[in-house]
């Protein structure tokens, strides 16, 4: 790996993955960064643990001795961003998009101590449930991180043991997401819908969490079975997989690839919809009762009234989320892009 002053030397489309000015563009202000490169996960779903058995096998080593999680020093870091603030104008935050960056408590604390020391620029990192308690959560909050990200992927145990190889309770995510809040952070959390062997009542489990934990904000998309992970073969395996869907797939934030039989493809298709509505139907919020009629009446549609009311979803919930807006009532709504749902504290009071 070449040092900061060795990378500088390099034409800058050399010095990094990014082309920066593009993403600064592109996201009003927010730059990407990696402090770190690894996970010690194996989640199905992932292309992670088949990255770490090639390794092992190449390498002839236990994952132990592989060393495969590593961090960039915690001064060559600032350095970048040094080099970020000097060379660029208007950025406004800094994403660090590693797989877990707080998984070195100690590497959290000395990052969180020395951050301010060169930027007062807001910032965003991934954690793990399992690696997140109050001691993070206060070094992040003081160092003026904003938001912390977790996957959570299902609020379903079963599904989350058995499919996800994601080994974590209901009751530890909400821990986290309460820890997070109690220091002023804001939390947003990856969901995934349309996994196999996943029962309506699987999916309506993943709603009730994030009605029972309300995190900041969450972001769904739905199951893609990547070749050569264990996702894929349980999918194929279980006979779900679509060839047809798979390759007339534009994005899994859509649509799936799978076929669940035409009952459930279609409660998947309006849950990809309107999953704010779902979660604050489920939700204890003063909003929920009018959200758990308009569930009720679109869960009832066959599939012909579903694909006519399907294009207005979103303008309907922009038009509802103003009314709520006016009369100061919290709920979640559609914002930012068609797959995110954020409470209403967040997205009113935003510079």
């Amino acid at each position: 790996m070449r040092s900061l002053p060795e990378l500088k030397k390099l034409p800058f489309k050399d010095y990094t993955i990014f082309d920066f000015q593009k993403i600064i563009d592109a996201k009003n202000g927010w730059v990407g960064l990696m402090a770190s490169r690894g996970c010690p996960f194996a989640c199905s779903y992932c292309f992670n643990h088949q990255v770490v058995k090639h390794y092992r096998r190449d390498l002839k080593c236990s994952f132990k001795e592989l060393n495969y999680i590593r961090h960039f020093s915690v001064p060559q870091i600032l350095d970048e961003i040094q080099y970020l603030l000097r060379n660029y104008r208007n950025i406004k935050m800094f994403i660090f998009d590693d797989d877990l960056f707080t998984f070195y408590k100690d590497y959290v604390k000395e990052f969180c101590r020395r951050y301010p020391q060169v930027s007062s620029l807001p910032f965003v990192v991934n954690a793990h449930v399992g690696f997140f308690d109050e001691d993070r959560a206060r070094y992040l909050a003081n160092a003026n991180c904003q938001i912390v990200k977790f996957g959570v992927e299902s609020g379903s145990h079963r599904i989350r043991q058995q499919i996800m190889r994601r080994h974590m309770t209901n009751e530890k995510i909400m821990a986290a997401i309460r820890t997070a809040k109690q220091f002023g952070l804001h939390t947003s959390v990856f969901l995934m819908i349309g996994l196999p062997d996943e029962t309506r009542e699987d999916v309506l489990a993943t709603v009730q969490l994030m009605s029972q934990a309300q995190p900041g904000r969450y972001r769904w998309s739905f199951f893609y079975p990547f070749p050569d992970t264990e996702a894929y073969a349980i999918a194929d395996k279980r006979g779900y997989i679509d060839p047809a869907k798979m390759q007339n797939l534009k994005n899994f934030t859509a649509s799936s690839g799978l076929d669940f039989g035409a009952e459930h493809n279609l409660f998947l298709q309006k849950v990809g919809k309107i999953m704010p509505w779902l979660v604050n139907a489920y939700s204890d919020l003063e909003v929920a009762d009018f959200y758990r009629r308009k569930v009720e009446e679109i869960l009832a549609l066959d599939e012909p009234a579903w694909k006519q009311l399907a294009p207005k979803i979103y303008a309907e919930d922009q038009r509802i989320s103003e009314n709520f807006v006016r009369q100061g009532l919290r709920h979640y709504a559609i914002k930012y892009n068609p797959f995110m749902g954020v409470i209403s504290d967040y997205f009113t009071t935003e510079t």
